[in-house]
């Protein structure tokens, strides 16, 4: 497994390491190094960093972002993007909770030592949500993944379950960087539920210090970026890469010029435009607007939808989580108003309800609605079929 805690390398095919220095100007600060024959070639890189940028123009969306304000203001935003309804719900799970990572084979268990709410997909696994101790956890969509060969020596954990397993666990993100390595358990995916493509995903983590994690699978390896820095996370390309066209946007300046497309690599240096613009503030009010007005400008217009590419599609629903005050904000785009869950205003406790507020059928909340929520039946995370 590969830890990094700020941007130095990463692996351009089998022969090339990209090195980084951020105190150069960008023209002058790539080299590539020939690991076959040690020969050292300087570079200007961000041209090929920019093609490749525009090739996954079709492959992704989605997009999350993380604010940090005033005397420990920390907000989460997040965009979910995708060709269909996702028939979503909201539950809020209490402590306790006896989980299993897999329908077969060796299956990493725990029992949650955290209450959440959280956001199912399908109802059939956990996509967003945020626990008691202001973890925020997001899955999003990375076609570059490429998980490693079943091991069954290494407990399994379904994908389905891997927000939850964060949520369910961890206080913090120092926490699970600390826990989480490749011997832990292997993330197992599967084929979406109409059978189109195989869940190629990728994690995000923030809490209420403002830290950050990123949780990728590439070559069969787990690579974990860990930087309060990380506030921005898209889709494709990987994250390293992401970052290095970032870089080149940033020298342009936000005020000059901002990508105006929805691949993923715009969207990216938009979001990290404004949300490092945003004015500081402990406002809840300001802050969260604040940050829907950052995804917002991200989101995909409803409707547009490329049939090859699923993903590139529709924003079905945004989520703001306040990770000080535990405030999760939802708004679907078929829908005219935005609502709430107070998580301090639910009961967390070891054997309390499961609780659900059914908004798959195109039900429309305004305010607070924790007390719109009904006990209800958890869901059951699909496992792997094969």
């Amino acid at each position: 497994m590969t830890r990094l805690s700020t941007f130095q390398h990463f692996n351009i095919g089998k022969n090339f390491i990209i090195l980084h220095n951020f105190k150069k100007p960008i023209a002058h600060s790539i080299r590539l190094i020939y690991k076959s024959n040690r020969i050292e070639m300087k570079a200007l890189f961000i041209t090929t960093l920019l093609i490749a940028g525009m090739l996954t123009t079709y492959t992704q969306a989605c997009t999350r972002v993380v604010y940090l304000g005033k005397n420990g203001m920390v907000v989460t935003g997040r965009t979910m993007d995708w060709k269909e309804d996702l028939k979503s719900n909201i539950y809020v799970f209490p402590r306790g909770i006896e989980r299993a990572g897999a329908d077969k084979g060796n299956t990493i268990h725990w029992k949650s030592k955290y209450g959440s709410v959280i956001t199912a997909g399908y109802d059939i696994g956990t996509s967003d949500g945020m626990n008691e101790k202001g973890l925020v956890a997001n899955l999003l969509w990375l076609p570059e993944t490429g998980y490693p060969i079943r091991d069954q020596s290494k407990p399994g954990l379904a994908i389905t379950a891997w927000v939850q397993y964060m949520l369910d666990n961890f206080a913090t993100v120092d926490e699970a960087v600390a826990f989480i390595d490749e011997n832990t358990f292997q993330v197992v995916s599967d084929l979406m539920p109409d059978g189109s493509r195989l869940a190629t995903l990728h994690l995000s983590i923030s809490d209420a210090t403002g830290d950050c994690a990123i949780f990728e699978y590439t070559g069969g390896k787990l690579t974990v970026y860990h930087s309060k820095e990380y506030k921005v996370m898209t889709n494709s390309p990987t994250y390293n890469k992401q970052l290095a066209l970032n870089e080149y946007w940033k020298s342009i300046g936000g005020l000059s010029f901002l990508p105006g497309t929805n691949r993923p690599s715009d969207r990216f240096a938009r979001a990290s435009f404004y949300i490092n613009a945003l004015p500081q503030t402990d406002d809840v009010r300001i802050a969260i607007a604040s940050v829907f007005s950052v995804i917002r400008n991200t989101s995909v217009p409803y409707g547009i939808s490329t049939p090859e590419f699923p993903e590139i599609s529709t924003t079905q629903w945004r989520t703001v989580s306040d990770s000080k005050n535990l405030l999760y904000f939802f708004e679907s785009s078929l829908t005219p108003n935005t609502f709430w869950v107070n998580l301090r205003e639910t009961d967390l406790s070891e054997g309390a309800p499961v609780l659900k507020l059914s908004i798959a059928n195109g039900e429309t909340y305004h305010g607070n609605a924790t007390k719109e929520f009904k006990p209800a039946q958890p869901f059951r995370f699909m496992g792997v079929k094969g």
